[in-house]
């Protein structure tokens, strides 16, 4: 079984997310793709948050990183056998969602896009 197949996102808090997407956008051409996000033609979502978002709790760091899984259920069924906590999973219109913390306290979202 695969668990990871790639990146699916990148995250993270900006003390001002309107200027940094600017400044992003100026400097290194990351257009947004839709208004929250910049998303790359490989699907890989790129994010920032504000400061004060509680989406990234109980984790204190100021980043979240999205892996692609193909199979959400069978990662998540090895991860609960290994005695890792897992919060979810959500279903939504752009997938099957779950997360887990890694060892030092860095949210871990895990993602499994929709059907084609």
């Amino acid at each position: 079984m695969n668990r990871v197949t790639g990146i699916g996102g990148i995250f993270f808090k900006a003390d001002n997310p309107e200027t940094l997407y600017a400044w992003y956008e100026k400097h290194l051409g990351l257009k947004r793709g839709i208004p929250e996000a910049v998303i790359f033609p490989d699907k890989t979502v790129w994010a920032l948050f504000p400061k004060d978002t509680k989406y990234f709790n109980p984790s204190q760091s100021p980043f979240m990183i999205n892996y692609r899984v193909e199979d959400l259920d069978a990662v998540l069924e090895a991860l609960r056998a290994e005695g890792v906590e897992i919060a979810g999973p959500e279903d939504s219109p752009e997938g099957r969602f779950a997360w887990i913390m890694d060892p030092e306290g860095n949210r871990i979202e895990l993602w499994q896009p929709p059907p084609k």
